[in-house]
């Protein structure tokens, strides 16, 4: 029997639920990405803050799928896509398709600054997480032998662009990394002269949760000595100084890059539609409205639902999915499609220890039993059972004696 191939593009969460939701048809499924394993975007600023282990949230693709024989996994990286032909051209070969999942992710966007791409980090994959590890211990090991006042000060402090979540996350875990841990251990730093730097270019941190939750964050910040800037954008960065709009600088050798998310570069080969932040503009089933048997989700779909696109987070992929995998199977059954529409399921930011926000519906909470729901949920919908009691533990550890083991400055 000549079974129907779907190819599916890119192994995030889009990627990987309808994998497995298609993995129970008689369909035969494949997986393309560049990279073997799906990553756990949510906790890589804990990776970036010497927090988690690159494997405590990764976990092999081919370990995920292994249950499935009819889904087969291909490392390569998709580089241009013919509609005509319906096939996915990779570095390694081409692959034909009967019906194809675009989910290929996002990628930092800064805006079109090429040296605050080239001198800043961004925090969007585990190379990137690695690099920013390993260059803030690094300054630590600069800083703790530099004898000029001035460029010592420029080494301990660390900016972070973007008042999102990812931002927020990675200024809480970067305070506490500094003052409970490496305080302990460089004795020869005055670490009244560190200095940590957020900005964000809008009057709110956290544009998603309500203003009193944004308000609460900042006051948070404040208390794990950030200091936080609103109604500031960034104009240049040179590696060691950072110049914002109205002439500002501020020397830092580390600049940290949360404040802009775009779909991936694929997309600009293709030819569709793109719509807000370069994603495809998709119609009401996902699909590319020139080319019905392709399907796009994830942080690379334009939907607009209520006159806005939708965010690029999490739940809004795995949403996508199903509706996605449930319309090729609709489509080879010969039955209607199912009309997308995103069920909200409330956001939620952690600010360090004992201290989070959350947002559902008409709940809002902040604290300790905001940390504390976040903690379950994240370590929830970690996708392996050893993930979840490896963070688990590796929390517990950190909570009761606020050490970090993973401050391993690599060869990478």
């Amino acid at each position: 029997m000549n079974l129907k191939h779907v190819v599916i593009v890119g192994a995030g969460f889009g990627g990987i639920r309808v994998a497995k939701v298609l993995a129970r048809s008689d369909i035969k499924v494949t997986v393309i990405d560049k990279r073997n394993y799906h990553l756990f975007q949510p906790l890589l600023y804990q990776v970036s803050t010497a927090g988690l282990s690159v494997d405590d949230i990764a976990y092999p693709v081919r370990a995920i799928l292994s249950n499935f024989p009819n889904v087969h996994f291909h490392m390569d990286e998709v580089i241009n896509v013919d509609f005509a032909k319906q096939c996915v051209i990779g570095n390694m070969g081409s692959v034909d398709y009967d019906y194809l999942v675009l989910a290929p992710g996002g990628m930092t966007n800064y805006f079109g600054m090429e040296s605050v791409a080239k001198h800043s980090y961004g925090l969007k994959n585990l190379d990137e997480a690695v690099s920013i590890r390993n260059h803030v211990l690094r300054k630590f090991e600069e800083a703790a032998f530099e004898e000029n006042p001035d460029r010592q000060k420029a080494l301990l402090t660390f900016v972070i662009v973007g008042g999102g979540p990812t931002g927020v996350e990675s200024a809480g875990a970067l305070s506490e990394l500094i003052y409970h841990v490496m305080a302990k251990e460089y004795h020869n730093i005055d670490f009244t002269q560190v200095r940590i730097v957020l900005i964000e270019a809008s009057d709110k941190l956290l544009a998603a949760m309500p203003q009193d939750l944004g308000e609460a964050t900042r006051d948070i910040l404040s208390e794990k000595n950030i200091e936080v800037r609103l109604n500031v954008q960034v104009a240049d960065y040179n590696g060691e100084q950072l110049t914002l709009t109205g002439g500002e600088t501020i020397q830092t050798h580390t600049v940290i890059w949360a404040a802009g998310v775009r779909a991936a570069d694929l997309l600009d080969k293709l030819p569709v539609r793109q719509g807000h932040l370069c994603r495809a503009v998709v119609n009401e089933y996902l699909q590319l409205p020139e080319h019905p048997e392709v399907f796009v989700i994830g942080d690379a779909s334009h939907f607009e639902q209520n006159g806005r696109p939708l965010p690029m987070i999490a739940p809004v992929a795995i949403q996508q999915a199903d509706v996605a995998a449930t319309n090729i199977l609709n489509r080879i059954n010969g039955k209607p499609l199912q009309r997308f529409v995103f069920k909200s399921v409330g956001n939620m930011a952690t600010i360090g220890r004992n201290a989070a926000v959350v947002h559902i519906g008409n709940i809002k909470l902040k604290g300790f039993f905001a940390w504390l729901l976040w903690s379950v949920i994240h370590i929830w919908r970690l996708i392996d059972f050893r993930n979840r009691t490896v963070v688990f533990m590796k929390w517990i550890w950190d909570y009761l004696f606020y050490e970090r083991a993973v401050r391993i400055i690599t060869r990478q």
